[in-house]
């Protein structure tokens, strides 16, 4: 099967700017939020992110990349940010794909090691296939894809695309 490409680089745009102002909204009291990325491409997507909000909003916005052994998700997760960085804050687990969900709820139980003011998590597609009940809060696009089926994200400066392939 040759690549199908789902999203542009202008649609890539236009939904980060939309989860921007959805994240904006859930956030709008806060002084401070953490966009936590799960690395590599999740870390690309929140830094995307964090420019698109702060153009719209004065919340400062902490960056902190994740780092998950997507193969063996049991093996200890690091972030860039001490857990006293982010203690007592809001918080966006940022992917870029939403496959089965494991990689995704192995984040969200790292942070939940600290008390958080509130917890969100935000990709930029969301497969459907979800093997644990992981429920995404901003989300770009719902796919409905087989089992077999891949969705890759892209992100170049110029020509960030998101495509499906076999």
């Amino acid at each position: 099967m040759p690549q199908i490409t789902i999203l542009s680089h202008q649609e890539i745009e236009h939904k980060i700017k939309r989860i921007a102002y959805q994240i904006y909204e859930t956030f709008v009291d806060e002084e401070e939020i953490i966009l936590a990325g799960i690395a590599k491409n999740g870390y690309i997507f929140a830094e995307k992110l964090a420019v698109e909000l702060s153009k719209i909003s004065t919340i400062k916005i902490a960056l902190c990349e994740v780092y998950i052994d997507k193969h063996n998700p049991f093996k200890p997760i690091t972030t860039s940010l001490s857990k006293e960085n982010y203690k007592n804050k809001g918080i966006i687990l940022v992917d870029d794909v939403l496959n089965s969900g494991t990689t995704l709820v192995y984040g969200v139980k790292h942070f939940l090691d600290v008390p958080l003011k509130k917890f969100k998590t935000a990709v930029l597609v969301d497969r459907n296939h979800k093997k644990y009940p992981v429920k995404v809060d901003f989300k770009g696009i719902s796919l409905s894809t087989s089992l077999q089926e891949h969705v890759q994200v892209v992100f170049e400066k110029e020509n960030s695309f998101a495509y499906l392939s076999n």
